[in-house]
């Protein structure tokens, strides 16, 4: 791919035609257009909509913002793999292609930064994560990058040689930065998308690797967990590597990085416990997000989970629909039917109680939980409370009774961090203990101490099964439908608040846009009162596998969404499962 030089301009002729139609031509035709209306009111920019050809790609401006004050316009530029020079082991596989592309829009984003000063041009921001991304697509053919421009003006005035400007060099120059992969100045761009590529590939063989050996979760030796603060995913620099008990590791052969040791945790009741500040929770947060590759650097490349692990927690004042807690919630004052429990506003202890049966509902096979974040009531009920409180005063079964017949009679595994009873010690199958960081087996010391100073055993041999769910189709109702989201936190379905933010494994702002169209599009156009809810998500989940995250345009999505990034069919579920206007059959 060979520099563009930089376009002279001029031109100015004609009035636009209405209704607004695409357009096409060169670049210079572009710049042209640009600076031919100048100073005229905002509306002319809609001349600008169409396709333009700068010879190493193809811009496309597919819709202009109404006014300087509303949303950015949106636009895409294409291009051949070969003429960028993307090697075959960017292209070959799925997996390749989802790293390449994820790795292009981070260096889109970083080429905006050198070389578009106003930052008039925007691209989906990323994390440490490595995530399917409707910003960009890429194919063994061809590569689509879809951002935003805010077009520029002086109050409702077109600023056409500014605009001019934008797209003879900034543009340019951001796109080039991005897509050049074949010049002298690329050998670095090469070696990023090279290391970026191969830690996808080898995460996801780690966790294909959790399938074949029935293990849950892995944590490689030298692995960094710790992060710098709570409100930064970047690794902590002067962290203690991650070491694996002996007990406890295994060893995987990955395509890139060869033999690999590390932890490997097995099915069943794991207890993570230590003093505080040692690191329990810090192991926790690594293992939850787990289920998602990381970029290289991040400390955690190496470290997976099951994929549709659940990360459990207390949410008071939650929406709780038709969800049999019955398990660990026998009777309630008023004679409320636990089997079929309702509510506009949860407690703690009903609301974590709900979201352990709605995760195993959707097919979760491990639940994490962290005693920090949870209902205590709802875990534990020692042996004086039992002797306090009378059996059939006491509505709640605590987890501690329910765990071990959980893995038994439903295979859902559970990993729990656990400082402040010793009850769970009698259930574990497997306990750890965090020293100063420091990952130790101490499962036979725990059962020792269990027979050294043993508790009457109130563990039960069972778990009621539940019938799965039948959503019926709803509206979120109001005259104006809005399908809406913000940040990690907020979902808006018309006149319909969503709260989202104790759904912990959503990690990226587009994934809650993609669930809110998602959300929007199974109960308005899949749900049926007959397809239990977590059929319904196969059936989303096998259209997005065969058309991609523009998929959600059919529940209403602006075409080609450039902010969408995909999410989790639990989290989605577990979405749906806080609706207030959700219904079920």
């Amino acid at each position: 791919m060979t520099p563009r030089p930089h376009s002279a301009s001029s031109g100015n002729v004609r009035r636009p035609s209405r209704p607004k139609q695409r357009h096409s031509g060169s670049d210079q035709d572009l710049i042209n257009e640009a600076i031919r209306i100048d100073s005229r009111p905002y509306g002319f920019y809609g001349d600008l909509l169409g396709d333009w050809d700068y010879g190493d790609f193809i811009l496309h401006i597919d819709r202009i913002q109404a006014d300087p004050y509303a949303p950015p316009s949106a636009l895409r530029v294409t291009a051949s793999t070969s003429a960028m020079g993307l090697p075959e082991y960017a292209l070959s596989t799925a997996d390749q292609r989802t790293a390449t592309a994820d790795y292009l829009v981070r260096a889109f984003s970083k080429a905006i930064a050198r070389n578009c000063p106003s930052r008039a041009l925007q691209v989906a921001r990323t994390g440490q994560e490595i995530l399917e991304r409707s910003a960009c697509t890429v194919t063994p053919q061809h590569v689509e990058i879809r951002f935003q421009l805010q077009l520029p003006a002086r109050g409702r005035t077109i600023m056409g040689r500014e605009a001019g400007r934008l797209f003879d060099v900034d543009l340019p120059d951001t796109v080039m930065d991005t897509l050049d992969f074949v010049s002298e100045e690329a050998a670095d761009h090469l070696a990023g998308l090279t290391a970026h590529v191969h830690a996808y590939e080898d995460y996801r063989a780690l966790s294909q690797s959790l399938t074949e050996q029935q293990w849950v979760a892995f944590v490689a030796d030298g692995a960094v967990l710790a992060r710098r603060s709570g409100v930064s995913e970047l690794p902590l620099t002067d962290a203690v590597p991650f070491e694996s008990p002996e007990s406890l590791t295994a060893s995987v052969t990955l395509p890139h990085a060869g033999t690999v040791r590390g932890m490997a945790i097995p099915p069943g009741v794991t207890v993570i416990a230590g003093g505080g500040y040692h690191g329990k929770s810090t192991l926790l947060n690594a293992i939850q997000r787990g289920v998602y590759a990381h970029v290289p650097g991040d400390g955690r490349e190496l470290v997976a989970t099951t994929e549709a692990a659940m990360k459990i927690r207390a949410a008071d004042g939650r929406a709780v629909t038709a969800v049999d807690v019955s398990a660990f919630i026998s009777h309630l004052p008023g004679g409320a039917d636990t089997s079929r429990f309702s509510t506009e506003n949860a407690s703690g202890s009903t609301s974590q109680a709900a979201s352990i049966m709605e995760a195993v509902e959707a097919g979760s096979p491990l639940l994490l939980l962290d005693e920090d974040t949870s209902a205590t009531n709802l875990l534990i009920r020692d042996t004086r409370m039992r002797a306090l409180i009378a059996a059939e005063k006491e509505p709640i079964t605590p987890l501690v009774d329910r765990i071990g017949a959980l893995f038994a009679e439903r295979a859902v595994s559970t990993i729990l961090v656990m400082g402040g009873s010793g009850d769970y010690l009698d259930v574990a199958d497997t306990v750890l203990m965090l020293d100063e960081y420091h990952c130790l087996d101490v499962t036979a010391r725990a059962r020792s101490i269990s027979t050294e100073l043993p508790r009457e055993l109130t563990a039960l041999s069972d778990f009621p099964a539940s019938p799965g769910r039948v959503p019926v189709r709803s509206r979120g109702g109001g005259d104006k439908p809005k399908t809406k989201a913000s940040g990690l936190d907020t979902i808006i379905i018309d006149k319909t608040t969503v709260d989202v933010s104790d759904i912990e494994q959503i990690v990226d702002s587009g994934q809650t846009e993609a669930i809110a169209w998602m959300l929007r599009g199974l109960l308005e156009e899949y749900a049926d009162a007959r397809t239990p809810l977590a059929e319904l998500l196969v059936r989303l989940e096998r259209t997005v596998n065969s058309e991609g995250l523009d998929a959600v345009i059919k529940f209403g999505a602006r075409p080609y969404p450039a902010f969408l990034v995909r999410p989790r069919p639990v989290d989605l579920a577990a979405a749906i499962n806080r609706y207030r206007v959700l219904k079920i059959a």
